[in-house]
């Protein structure tokens, strides 16, 4: 098993995620590990992070960097020194392949030409903006802290300094109806990003909107009848616009894909650094998930005093699982012969014939694809495909 284990995240590819956990304000609906600082010594925090990624280079030798992605919490809270000096440590440990691809996230609040332009010195291309909504009343429902002009300002700053830019928004709101939907979706794609991340709201326990879900005071939600329609407006709106979904919530003329998140549909390896930050990575012929502590403080005294990434060993056939449950949400599919090598045993052919007779996957080159039908249900049939 070893050197296979070794040599299947090829198939994926190699990346580095870089969390920063800090953030202006904590918006309702956010479950992701975010945390609001009156203060953060940017110098200790660039040291740490540094070293982190000294310690997970010297382990995966040989290999080089295809893309990196700056995530949050705020990243464009970050300084622009802090930003170079991770990419000049990931340069110092792996190396960058050619055109690699850096993504920075980035709010409208914390939009500053100057910053920007000191992000694009240090090497980041590629700009993923948290837009969210278009309509002023929906951004301040969000609990966002910009407006739609700012959105727009942020979005022109942005285009004139990066050749690559995307900007997230957030569907299924409160009050939202398809044709104001459809509406927005035509100014978002007017404004001309090569990539939207087009989200459904979730209300998630531990959020400000999960509490008030649960007290019944979270009103106007739509319900699943209107989401899905929503999803089906989102899907024909973009695929006319030329930005077909190659993911499941991620559109983008053909090829702007982003490729750090392919990375992670394809399974490859990537480093996870920073508080929270999950990874999988590929080491003495096992692989294995890797995550740090969530909370920053404990993060930053943890890899300061040697380390702060903890591991586990991912057994072959929960490997072939998280496998297939990414690479489904992709318009690629997912290489049959490679989930056969990780799980010792291929897709039951009853099973896959069931779901092709539905209409819900389809089967070709040596691949298995979810049908745009397929798509909206896709929990029901990755539980078809593993229930043998």
């Amino acid at each position: 098993m070893g050197r296979q284990a070794d040599e299947d995240w090829r198939a994926g590819g190699f990346g580095v995620y870089v969390h920063w956990p800090f953030c202006a304000a904590k918006c309702p609906y956010c479950d992701f590990n975010s945390h609001v600082r009156a203060g953060v010594d940017q110098g200790r925090w660039r040291r740490a992070l540094a070293r982190e990624i000294a310690a997970a280079a010297a382990e995966t030798p040989g290999r080089k960097v295809a893309s990196v992605f700056f995530g949050g919490g705020t990243p464009s809270l970050m300084a622009p020194e802090t930003v170079a000096a991770v990419l000049e440590a990931i340069a110092a440990g792996w190396g960058l392949e050619q055109g690699a691809e850096v993504t920075l996230e980035a709010n409208p609040t914390s939009v500053e030409a100057g910053r920007f332009r000191g992000y694009a010195a240090a090497g980041v291309n590629r700009l993923s903006l948290g837009v969210q909504a278009l309509r002023d009343a929906d951004l301040r429902a969000l609990g966002r802290l910009h407006d739609v002009a700012a959105a727009r300002a942020a979005f022109e700053t942005a285009r004139a300094i990066f050749p690559r830019i995307s900007f997230d928004l957030i569907y299924a709101r409160q009050g939202q109806d398809v044709a104001a939907w459809r509406a927005e979706l035509a100014e978002a794609m007017a404004m001309a990003a090569d990539h939207l991340s087009l989200y459904q709201l979730t209300i998630e326990p531990g959020t400000a909107f999960g509490a008030l879900a649960a007290r019944g005071r979270l009103r106007g939600l739509p319900d699943e009848g209107l989401a899905a329609d929503l999803y089906l407006a989102t899907q024909e709106a973009c695929a006319a616009a030329g930005m077909a979904a190659y993911e499941v919530s991620n559109h983008a003329r053909p090829g702007a894909e982003g490729r750090h998140n392919l990375v992670y549909w394809r399974y490859g390896d990537y480093v996870g650094v920073g508080p929270g930050a999950h990874g999988r990575v590929s080491v003495g012929g096992r692989r294995w998930a890797t995550e740090g502590p969530r909370g920053p403080e404990e993060w930053l005294v943890a890899a300061e005093g040697g380390g702060a990434t903890r591991r586990e060993a991912v057994a072959p056939a929960e490997q072939a699982v998280e496998m297939a449950m990414m690479g489904m949400r992709l318009g690629e599919g997912v290489e049959m012969a490679r989930y056969a090598r990780l799980a010792g045993r291929g897709f039951d052919a009853g099973a896959v014939a069931e779901l092709e007779e539905l209409g819900l996957v389809t089967v070709g080159d040596g691949r298995i694809r979810a049908t745009e039908a397929g798509r909206p249900v896709l929990n029901a049939v990755l539980k078809r495909l593993f229930d043998q």
